[in-house]
């Protein structure tokens, strides 16, 4: 299936939509902490256990991604689309066997694995898209579309909480809220299939204001992804994605009780429809990082936007270590502003990469980058469940089941603020010869003509 080549006339600004539809869907994973206590109490599980779905999720995001995304490149983001449309709400009926069966694994095995596949190949699907419609402007374009995967939790949260709500909270109720998330999605996701388009070979747009981000390297020549793996700039962003994410999902897997536990032994303690509102703040700073951030580096630059990222981070995750237990607002501000800079952190690499790499095989590149948000998925949470399952064993309660983990994140994101400080640009010796970048386009346009 190759995506219909964009009429004469056709405005760019339609392509975004067709992204977003497919990134609010898949961005329901930042809602998976609504379904941890439900699940917990009907199944079971403990607090690691019952993460083991959206870590599973994560680990099969960004390997699929990397895999692919040479595949992405070569059908499209039509193709793309649809693969992630089948895989991610047919995880949700798989899951919603598992729960009314209550069969954990399947549960795993449905949003996990299934559902997961669905998430990696449907967050790559519109990145390379956008980037060549939006040459002059990577950051905001990328941000666009990559905010919906951070604003999707904003729509599912109180979405999912109503339907356990209306459901119920045991086994059947849970089994009927994976199987509407499954069919309303499937729905939504649809759209993007049939609205997306991809430029015309050669297409370039000639809008002032094309100059590269400040303090970007501006590449005379293109590396594909086999050369881009084997080049230090990509381990040292491979190293910066991974250790943003880690300290940001670190909070988002266990926001709701997180809150909780850090007010519990306060004289005002945090209700379950407050804690899912805060889950719902939380992905809207994410969203709002998506394209804020990402927009802002396309000003100042990405070295100094991770400068941020990285650098204010830390201090923001110090200061609820310190003082966040004391504090209801000051534990609240200093969550989203972590969450806006993990966001932003997503939306702004793709940009990063294009600046490093160009545009030839960047998605292909992207895909393989996003293996660190599979190691993420899997430290962050893990840091954040096994501190806090210890602490708890070790007679520990409320805020002090936590205070190790954060002093982990904050020695995270000092690695990653020196790893950025090392990129530096892509040696010549890696760059694609330009006649052979300019076969490519032209083939790729003949297949497209010819389909």
């Amino acid at each position: 299936m190759t995506p219909p080549l964009a009429p004469a006339g056709w405005s760019r600004w339609l392509v975004p939509p067709a992204a977003l539809s497919v990134h609010l869907s898949i961005g329901q994973a930042y809602a998976w902490s609504v379904f941890k206590p439900p699940l917990e109490s009907a199944l079971g599980l403990s607090g690691t256990q019952s993460a083991l779905p959206f870590q599973l999720g994560i680990v099969m995001l960004g390997l699929s991604a990397a895999f692919g995304g040479t595949l992405v490149e070569r059908n499209g983001p039509r193709w793309a689309m649809t693969v992630a449309l089948c895989c991610f709400s047919s995880g949700f009926l798989i899951a919603a066997l598992g729960a009314a069966t209550e069969q954990f694994w399947l549960i795993v095995l449905g949003y996990g694995f299934v559902g997961g596949i669905g998430l990696g190949i449907g967050y790559i699907s519109p990145v390379s898209t956008l980037i060549k419609w939006f040459p002059d402007r990577p950051g905001m374009a990328t941000g666009i579309a990559i905010m919906g995967f951070g604003g999707g939790a904003l729509i599912a949260s109180p979405w999912s909480a109503q339907m356990l709500k209306s459901y119920g909270s045991g086994p059947d109720g849970i089994a009927y809220a994976f199987l509407t998330h499954g069919l309303v999605y499937a729905v939504f996701m649809s759209l993007g299939v049939l609205l997306v388009r991809v430029p015309p070979p050669g297409y370039r747009q000639k809008a002032p204001g094309e100059a590269t981000a400040a303090g970007a390297p501006a590449p005379t020549a293109q590396v594909s992804a086999r050369s881009a793996v084997r080049t230090p700039q990509f381990w040292c962003l491979w190293l910066v994605l991974c250790m943003n994410v880690t300290a940001g999902i670190g909070i988002l897997e266990k926001a709701a009780p997180m809150i909780t536990d850090f007010f519990a032994e306060t004289s005002t303690p945090v209700s379950v429809s407050a804690a899912a509102g805060f889950v719902a703040l939380l992905s809207a700073a994410n969203m709002a990082g998506r394209i804020g951030w990402s927009s802002t580096s396309d000003l100042i630059g990405r070295k100094n936007i991770y400068r941020v990222y990285l650098g204010a981070g830390a201090v923001m995750y110090l200061l609820i270590a310190l003082f966040g237990d004391s504090s209801k607002p000051l534990f609240v501000v200093c969550a989203l502003v972590i969450l806006s800079f993990y966001g932003g952190g997503f939306a702004t690499i793709p940009a990063y990469l294009k600046d490093l790499f160009g545009t030839y095989q960047v998605g292909a590149i992207h895909g393989r980058l996003l293996t660190a948000w599979s190691t993420a998925g899997v430290l962050g949470p893990l840091i954040v469940n096994r501190v806090a399952d210890s602490q708890e064993e070790a007679g520990r309660s409320g805020a002090g089941l936590y205070g190790l983990s954060f002093t982990i994140m904050i020695g995270l994101l000092v690695v990653g603020f020196v790893a950025n400080e090392l990129v530096r640009p892509v040696h010549p010796r890696h760059h694609v010869p330009a006649p052979r970048e300019a076969a490519d386009d032209q083939l790729a346009g003949d297949q497209r003509h010819h389909a």
